[in-house]
């Protein structure tokens, strides 16, 4: 589907023009590898890769809002309209980790990995996972078995490199930040431990003597991104911040405007406490997932022993009938009692002995329970008990470091609470010990009760039973008069029963309070609780010991810089569209900045997005775009130095439907023709910001509050002869993804038809040698 173009060369080179199965409305480019992701308007993800090749499709069951690459490109994270973050295996799209971070649905995700620049070189505290030494490798979520022979709980060996993908020991530090549309914004390192959160609703600037104050009151987030030296935090968002003096904020909000705002929030805290935080995350998520395995384990395990039980409650109730329909006052224990006694087998034992029950069934029945039995053991001994001794491992190292107040008492990392967590591993390991030993008791007594039973069947149809299986009596009995109708195995994995109490001796728990005294468990109850309920006071104590650097961290998370940006002169339809943004962040990427000469290192931001409708008539059409200067010599690293703007003004013929910015000082548009002469004609193109005449912007003296009124004197109409332009002969809509690496375009047309194409990368280094 190539164009008319003129004889000049043509930057935008046609890669690709396929069909896609639906409308595409998100699409993100690997930052490793040449691979697409996309989802559709139905909320299905597909992966192509560049030759457009079609790895992989799922669909998450529910409508997908946000879409981001982790900095690996190993996975991907799928915001999904229940506030749920997905994370899906980029080999095969399996699900690796569902985590729930929002209560409403997700409109943004950004991902940063630790890049190594600016590092004070501070690596006392390093990271070595030392289980490998003392354990064998960490076992995985069990499997049901299934009918085919031979199969197993455990996990085929296909499945490691899928559980690699999500072990953090081999991830550098990152952090994924994602907003909802409730304006909750949460942090979290490996996109699987929360270490924070704030709500920019009621966020405001210090203020100090008699500075103006500023409060976000009520605002849409359209984009967040979080800098790649993990300093601050920019929010680009709309809606209504009020303004006044710190008198009248305390009381009756000052004056209020609705429009758009950016704001920047400091976050040092991650880039100043970042050892510390990447080894409480690399623990604290590989103690996740290890209770994740002990969890699925308990609750399959039920499932097992419950299948089981109810093959046979159902097989031995109706000897229950028999007994009522012979006009019988007795129960089937009595009857059974009666018959081990030596007794005169009565009639409706006999019945459903030989009849009802008889050798086969009593076969079946007992090999269901026997293989439960078996499988509850393989689960608890290859599974539960490794993965409950390696979490106690790691609870220990970070009970170390919760000693060590001068560096993880800043992060919240509190002794008492790890010491408690630590405590109910231990207990927890404990009820697994005394869960196989009454698991193997009740086991047997099964298997005792079925070999007394077959001999009574082979008595009753005069068969010879010499060669059977001896029995105990005494175990008969134990079993008619405590298992027959009870069941202790399930009451000990019952998640709705964790409430029941196993009754314990006063022997035993006089010497369980012996043991206090010896530096034992202080709890002297944990004999009487559950496996389930021991689990769930596991479980509980973890949550109770990470959320204490969760709120320590959100503490620290403060607003710094507030630009408000335009005043709204029309409210914005109740529902619209993401306004075209896009945030990047640079190392001294602008030499031609106003604080160039300085000493020290410089950080820049670009911020660029499209001026929407409802903003002034003005501006409405305009391509904004801010730059920020932090300079390393200040010390302050997440307040900007120098800040500098300017409107691109675009022609009436033209609208913006989406931009990104590419690689340094360049930025991609994708605009649309408005007239009816130019209907079904589109533009891809790439300005160079370097060549862009920046207005610095002043600052307000009284606050950290950035005045960008000015520039709309200073409107700078778009010169199109300047920019690298592709004709596309129809119209077009979001979205646009570029490639960094490849300088690959994506835009999808509105007929469902992908376009894919690449920069021209001969002409670029010829134009950046030029430069130079």
């Amino acid at each position: 589907m190539e164009t008319d173009e003129s004889e000049r060369v043509v930057p935008f080179q046609l890669q690709f023009d396929k069909p896609a199965p639906s409308q595409i409305k998100m699409a993100e480019w690997n930052p490793e590898k040449d691979l697409l992701a996309m989802v559709t308007e139905d909320s299905k993800i597909i992966l192509h890769r560049f030759n457009w090749q079609r790895l992989w499709t799922i669909s998450p069951g529910k409508c997908i809002t946000s879409l981001c690459w982790r900095p690996d490109g190993k996975a991907v994270a799928v915001g999904l309209e229940d506030g749920t973050i997905s994370l899906h295996d980029v080999e095969n799209g399996k699900l690796l980790r569902g985590v729930k971070s929002h209560r409403v649905a997700i409109v943004c995700l950004n991902w940063e990995e630790d890049d190594g620049c600016g590092e004070d070189g501070d690596n006392t505290v390093s990271y070595e996972d030392r289980t490998l030494r003392f354990f064998a490798p960490a076992p995985r979520i069990p499997r049901m078995p299934g009918v085919v022979s031979g199969d197993s709980t455990l996990m085929d060996n296909s499945e490691e490199p899928f559980q690699n993908s999500l072990n953090t020991s081999h991830q550098r530090f990152n952090i994924l930040c994602s907003a909802d549309k409730d304006g909750d914004i949460c942090f979290s390192i490996f996109g699987i431990f929360p270490i924070g959160k704030i709500n920019i609703h009621g966020l405001s600037l210090p203020v100090t003597g008699d500075q103006v104050a500023c409060q976000i009151l009520d605002a849409s987030i359209y984009k967040v991104a979080l800098s790649k030296d993990f300093c601050r935090l920019i929010i680009l968002c709309s809606g209504e911040y009020s303004s006044g003096s710190s008198e009248t904020t305390r009381g009756l909000s000052g004056h209020k405007t609705q429009g758009m705002h950016c704001l920047v929030l400091d976050t040092c805290i991650f880039q100043k406490r970042k050892q510390e935080l990447h080894q409480v995350a690399q623990q604290a998520s590989n103690i996740e997932d290890l209770t994740e395995v002990i969890r699925a384990s308990l609750s399959m395990m039920y499932k097992q022993w419950c299948d089981a039980m109810q093959i046979f409650h159902d097989k031995f109730h109706s000897l229950s009938t028999l007994i009522a329909s012979n006009g019988l006052d007795s129960s089937p224990q009595e009857e059974f009692l009666s018959l081990l006694g030596g007794a005169r087998t009565s009639p409706p034992v006999h019945q459903f002995l030989v009849n009802s029950l008889g050798e086969s069934g009593l076969k079946r029945v007992m090999k269901a329970v026997s293989n439960a039995g078996n499988e509850l053991q393989l689960i608890l001994l290859d599974h539960i008990q490794p993965a409950a001794e390696i979490i106690g491992f790691r609870m220990g190292e970070l009970r170390g470091l919760s000693r060590w107040r001068a560096r993880y008492g800043g992060i919240g990392l509190d002794e008492k609470l790890i010491d408690n967590a630590t405590e109910k591993v231990g207990m927890l390991l404990v009820q697994v010990v005394r869960f196989v030993q009454i698991l193997a008791s009740v086991s047997q007594q099964y298997s005792n009760f079925s070999s007394w039973l077959l001999r009574c069947i082979k008595i009753l149809m005069s068969e010879p039973s010499d060669q059977l299986p001896s029995y105990n009596s005494e175990l008969v009995i134990m079993f008619l008069k405590f298992l027959y109708d009870r069941d202790p195995v399930k009451l000990l994995l019952d998640q709705s029963a964790v409430d029941h109490n196993v009754p314990i001796n006063l022997d035993t728990k006089q010497r369980v309070e012996e043991l206090v005294k010896l530096g034992g468990f202080a709890d002297t109850d944990c004999l009487s609780r559950t496996l389930a309920k021991e689990f769930q006071f596991m479980e509980s104590s973890f949550k109770e010991a990470f959320n204490m650097p969760y709120t320590t961290i959100s503490k620290e998370i403060v607003c710094e810089q507030m630009l408000p940006l335009y005043p709204f002169e029309s409210s914005p339809p109740s529902t619209f569209g993401s306004v075209p943004t896009s945030i990047s962040f640079y190392w001294d990427a602008a030499p031609d900045v106003l604080t160039r000469e300085t000493s020290g290192e410089n950080l820049v931001d670009y911020i660029t997005f499209q001026v929407p409708e409802w903003c002034s008539s003005d501006v409405s059409n305009c391509i904004c775009i801010l730059r920020g200067v932090i300079s390393e010599a200040d010390n302050i690293r997440n307040r900007y130095t120098t800040l500098e703007a300017l409107l691109l003004s675009v022609s009436k013929d033209l609208n913006c439907v989406d931009l990104s910015l590419y690689k340094e000082r360049q930025i991609v548009l994708l605009l649309n023709g408005t007239t009816s002469d130019s209907s079904g004609h589109a533009q891809l193109m790439m300005v160079q910001t370097s060549d862009l005449p920046f207005v610095p912007i002043s600052r307000s003296t009284s606050q950290n509050i950035w005045n960008l009124e000015q520039l709309q004197d200073s409107i700078l109409p778009f010169q199109m002869e300047g920019a690298k332009v592709r004709s596309i002969p129809h119209n077009v809509v979001p979205p646009l993804a570029v490639s960094s690496s490849r300088g690959v375009g994506c835009v999808f047309a509105s007929r469902k038809r992908a376009l894919v194409y690449i920069l021209d990368e001969d002409e670029e280094e010829e134009e950046a040698s030029d430069m130079d």
